[in-house]
């Protein structure tokens, strides 16, 4: 028998004492900071995870920009998480799974996760382009059954480069498009990609102002 995948997580109540928001808020260092605390974050069966909002499970949520353009995709009938299946997204990545090389009572966890997202990202596509990494915003949307048992960490990408091909077979229909054509299809996001393409502005500028938290060369 397969051994259940195990998500990471944190519980609800570390979000509420920070600060319960709905939407996006971009004071990211403030959560990170208590989320990433020694023994705060958590692995937990999946299953288990998915029906108990007493924690939020934390999915890293790739923007990836070239040349005033964003990755987007549509979510095929393959997609891990079906509720989502058949609409549109602007973010790439998925759950944090443990491996051998992530200690979850280390001080460096921060770095172990960033190590996770690259790992989530090359798991769903081939990015072709050196690229800066940026934490800009997180998401919090309890309005949805799937909203209220994860919890969105928004990367920003700026590539140098537009190669990026898909891996995984859930991911159809990928291209690049700017605001304004993903304005005309809003209604086809999810709910997470609706939040962020109202704020891509602001995410830019933030991009623009904040220390990068990793920068890669193509793979």
């Amino acid at each position: 028998m397969a051994q259940e995948e195990q998500v990471l997580v944190v519980e609800r109540k570390v979000l509420e004492r920070v600060g319960m928001f709905q939407g996006l808020t971009f004071d990211v260092e403030r959560y990170l900071s208590e989320f990433f605390v020694a023994g705060v974050p958590r692995f937990m069966p999946r299953s288990l995870a998915e029906g108990d909002p007493t924690f939020k499970q934390l999915i890293p949520y790739v923007i990836m920009t070239h040349g005033g353009k964003y990755l987007t995709y549509v979510r095929g009938k393959r997609a891990g998480e079906t509720r989502l299946v058949g609409h549109r997204s602007i973010g790439i990545g998925g759950h944090i799974n443990p491996v051998d090389d992530m200690p979850l009572f280390d001080a460096d966890f921060r770095d172990a996760y960033l190590t996770g997202v690259a790992r989530e990202v090359a798991e769903e596509v081939s990015v072709q382009a050196s690229q800066t990494d940026r934490v800009v915003a997180l998401i919090n949307d309890d309005s949805t059954e799937v909203g209220q048992v994860h919890l969105g960490i928004v990367h920003y990408w700026a590539l140098d480069d537009a190669k990026v091909t898909k891996r995984e077979q859930m991911i159809t229909q990928m291209t690049f498009m700017t605001q304004a054509e993903l304005q005309e299809v809003r209604d086809s996001l999810e709910t997470w990609s609706q939040l962020c393409l109202d704020n891509l502005d602001e995410m830019a500028q933030r991009a623009d102002s904040e220390m990068p938290v990793r920068d890669r060369s193509g793979s």
